[in-house]
């Protein structure tokens, strides 16, 4: 086994970060993996893994139960820990060991950036970002859990995107997993990407009323920003346009707990100049930061893909489905933001996204997806499952969520209107709340080992 790991203390919680090599390609697995990474660990065939395992360090030698927490996205890294935060893992840290996983293609796990996309055909950059889907994260931590776990069975906390993962876990090997707990991730099982963004449109709208309902004068400057970028060309500070149909994705927002309020706040200080009839450079730079993926292009990469379905292209569905929502036209009074849907015109003025342009382009006409999800496995699932569902949820319709519950066995559902997408990084009572269901239903499974 290749792994290298390191150990340190950070004010009360002991760290051990892990690196290991995995597949890039677990579908061509063979058993002469491990031989092979042993005789050549840097050989394009590999990719690293790099996972961080968090204890309170007054408890470091006790026999915790294991927390993996599979961050939301696709493509976001794990949170990295500071004292206090995120605010769920200061509640998880009293009873277990949280790891911190970076999905493939994310952080420390070998990162998709613009340098290696860019070497790559369209049909090469496609293949290798259909490495990066939920399955491969999947047998990611397996190997995790067996390799440095010891075939210890994980518990999960999946935030959004990692409830997706979730459901492909408890679909693809249920037998690594004591328990679930789902945030804002209950995904739909059988849905299309046009089916999903059919429903998330009408939910950003919902959102763009409850803003202007909450700052009423904001439609004025709206309308003032909007005129602007539509008279003038504003560059930003990487030198990228700021378009309108640009600007109206920090709407990406709105669905977060601070997001309307943080949307006023920016647009409060739109302009500069005693005239007010300049953008100003803080506002330029703050929605430089919101739009521009430099952190993590994969996100925008693999956006639709998530919703990738066997014989069936996803073909720019949030394109096709804003098409029909007349709101979002940029002549429309007020100015209504979208939210996270991804456009291919975004891979032609963003400058990070640009290089993933020809393999994103292929990657929405492809139609030879494998399924993610086993509804025969789902509908018998022993693993039990603890969901949170938002009200409200901008991102994963409560609609789909409810149904997914009902098709996944041993499900509880707490649905909740007290907090927004991402509750769990709010409060502790998400969290907690969601242990209580679970020791409700027995707790988790214990190992047979």
């Amino acid at each position: 086994m290749n792994t290298v790991s390191q150990q340190y203390k950070m004010k009360g919680m002991l760290i051990t970060n892990h690196e290991l090599k995995v597949p890039l390609d677990w579908r061509s697995f063979n058993k002469s993996f491990n031989k092979s990474l042993n005789k050549n660990p840097d050989n394009n065939s590999t990719i690293t893994l790099f996972a961080r395992e968090v204890v309170d360090v007054n408890r470091a030698d006790d026999e915790l139960p294991l927390l993996l927490f599979l961050q939301g996205g696709p493509g976001g890294k794990s949170p990295r820990p500071m004292p206090g935060s995120p605010s769920w893992m200061v509640e998880a840290l009293k009873t277990h060991r949280v790891i911190l996983i970076d999905q493939r293609g994310t952080g420390r796990s070998s990162r998709i950036d613009t340098n290696l996309i860019s070497k790559l055909s369209a049909e090469e950059g496609r293949d290798y970002l259909l490495k990066f889907r939920a399955d491969s994260i999947v047998a990611d931590c397996e190997h995790l859990r067996k390799t440095i776990y010891g075939g210890r069975l994980f518990e999960t906390l999946g935030q959004s995107y990692g409830g997706f993962i979730t459901l492909a876990y408890l679909s693809q090997a249920p037998e690594g997993l004591a328990a679930c707990y789902i945030t804002g991730g209950l995904a739909g099982l059988e849905e299309s990407a046009q089916e999903v963004y059919q429903l998330t449109y009408q939910r950003v709208i919902e959102k763009n009323q409850d803003y202007y309902a909450r700052y009423p004068e904001d439609a004025k400057v709206m309308a003032k920003i909007a005129q602007c970028l539509t008279n003038e060309k504003v560059l930003l500070p990487d030198g990228d346009q700021l378009t309108l149909e640009r600007f109206q994705s920090i709407g990406i927002l709105l669905g977060m707990g601070p997001g309307i309020d943080q949307v006023h706040w920016l647009v409060d200080e739109a302009f500069a100049g005693s005239d007010k009839t300049r953008l100003s450079d803080v506002f330029l730079e703050q929605v430089m930061n919101i739009t521009s993926y430099h952190e993590g292009p994969l996100f925008a990469a693999i956006h639709e893909s998530i919703y990738g379905r066997p014989n069936e292209s996803t073909s720019w569905a949030a394109q096709q489905l804003r098409d029909q929502f007349s709101e979002f036209d940029v002549s429309h009074s007020p100015l209504i933001l979208t939210g996270e849907m991804i456009y291919p015109w975004m891979f032609e003025q963003i400058t990070s996204l640009r290089p993933f342009a020809d393999a994103a382009n292929s990657l929405a006409d492809y139609q030879d997806y494998k399924p993610l999800y086993d509804l025969a496995k789902l509908a018998e699932n022993k693993v039990p499952v603890v969901a949170a569902v938002y009200h409200n949820d901008m991102y994963v319709p409560r609609e789909l969520s409810l149904k997914t519950a009902k098709q996944v066995a041993n499900t509880q559902v707490w649905l909740t209107n007290s907090y927004e997408h991402d509750g769990v990084r709010q409060s502790t009572e998400v969290f907690c709340k969601l242990r209580e269901l679970l020791l409700d239903q027995g707790g988790p499974l214990k190992s047979s080992k």
